[in-house]
């Protein structure tokens, strides 16, 4: 009845459950990485994610962002409070499991998205201010740009660009929205003096991260196929690849190889295979990784000394960084041998594939950086969007959420 497959519907619930797991994670990985006074406050940030849109993508989200066609620019509002989104499936997304299912799990990809954002505004941005630019983020720059690429009509779509798990979607948009938010919110104070106040946690994300990622990447082939084993193949060897990678250069440039050096290489690495996990072949996936690795470790550590810019735990250079760097490896190591559906890239002697990916990512660049950046000025207009130098000093955590983490320290005793 109604084409669903069991297999199919089973399978896409738990990539679900896995996307949904990512976030969390995300709190985790970033919370070990502030400082003890603001471990609540940055874990909180993706929590409020989780909130926030699950309702703004039920009322007007997904249909923003998969409804039908607006000039290949925005979804109109035909689904919007999921009018006519039930249980038979929708044949121009996911032809054998139930329409409402594939808007879960691009639910969980919207949650995501702007809750990385909050690892380059950490420990500064007042939470009432972040809340608020959650929603007009998510709205007014997720919805158009999952259109742009993933929705019937878009333009970026039918210009042939490929991005199999949101490599300009999710990790672009939210790399490049975080560089500009972190520019616009300024450095932290004794920025030389932070440390990590708990790398453990840190590594607890990176796995939570890693093992979500499988859902996040597998699950976008939306069947139980070949081609979502091979994205689970190649999702994983780049991680792999990445992380041996990021710890060779820095053992190379400090001679130490570190816990948070490898954990971040990890996820460099996932970053860098995610818009083409079901297009590239293992073998590539190798390549991506490893240069997915290096060249987020020089953003990590070389550009963002150059520049001096607070990116407070790297969404830049991990997600914006890793993001264009997957989008352009796509565009080299697409083949049609691994996906029917997509193209050949230029190893396989079709350039304009680079040609179209290289605009995609350009568009993508553009329209974030600008509307972040309108976003940013417009709520600083009515509601400085960040903290004062006392509440800074103090910590967010106390001084905004009137909590501790661990307790004062004589309590510990």
């Amino acid at each position: 009845m109604n084409n669903i497959n069991a297999a199919d519907t089973g399978f896409m619930i738990f990539a679900t459950t896995l996307v949904m797991l990512m976030t969390p994670g995300l709190a985790l990985f970033y919370g070990g990485m502030v400082r003890r006074k603001n471990v609540l406050s940055t874990t909180m940030q993706s929590y409020i994610a989780i909130a926030v849109i699950s309702i703004q993508w039920i009322l007007i989200g997904y249909s923003l962002s998969f409804g039908g066609d607006i000039g290949g620019l925005l979804g109109n509002f035909q689904w919007a409070g999921l009018k006519g989104v039930g249980f038979s499936p929708n044949a121009d997304y996911s032809a054998t499991i139930p329409h409402q299912l594939f808007m879960l799990f691009q639910l969980m990809f919207a949650i995501i998205t702007p809750a990385l954002i909050s690892g380059s505004i950490a420990e500064r941005m007042k939470f009432s201010a972040f809340v608020i630019f959650l929603l007009a983020w998510s709205t007014l720059v997720y919805d158009p740009l999952a259109h742009w690429v993933w929705g019937v009509g878009g333009w970026i779509r039918n210009l042939g660009a490929l991005d199999f798990a949101g490599g300009d979607v999710v990790h672009i948009s939210s790399g490049i929205s975080a560089l500009v938010a972190a520019i616009m919110l300024g450095k932290r104070r004794k920025l030389d003096s932070i440390t990590p106040h708990h790398i453990p946690m840190t590594i607890l994300g990176a796995a939570l991260l890693w093992f979500g990622w499988f859902g996040f990447n597998v699950g976008s082939a939306l069947a139980v196929n070949d081609i979502a084993l091979n994205a689970f193949v190649t999702t994983n060897t780049s991680a792999a690849a990445s992380a041996i990678c990021w710890s060779l250069c820095e053992y190379l440039y400090r001679k130490k190889i570190t816990s948070l050096g490898l954990v971040s290489g990890a996820v460099a690495g996932l970053v860098a295979i995610t818009p083409g996990a079901g297009f590239v072949t293992p073998l590539a996936s190798i390549v991506i990784g490893a240069v997915g690795g290096c060249i987020c470790f020089c953003a990590v550590t070389f550009v963002k000394q150059k520049f001096k810019y607070d990116d407070s735990l790297d969404a830049f250079g991990c997600h914006g960084v890793g993001g264009i760097w997957g989008g352009i490896a796509t565009g080299i190591f697409a083949t049609t041998g691994i996906n029917p559906a997509g193209a050949n890239g230029l190893l396989h002697g079709n350039p304009k594939l680079l040609l179209i990916q290289v605009i995609a990512i350009a568009a993508t660049i553009a329209y974030a950086a600008v509307m972040t950046f309108v976003i940013l000025k417009v709520i600083d207009k009515f509601l400085k969007i960040r903290v004062s130098e006392e509440d800074e000093k103090s910590g967010l955590d106390v001084s905004i959420h009137g909590e501790e983490a661990y307790g004062s320290v004589s309590s510990q005793f």
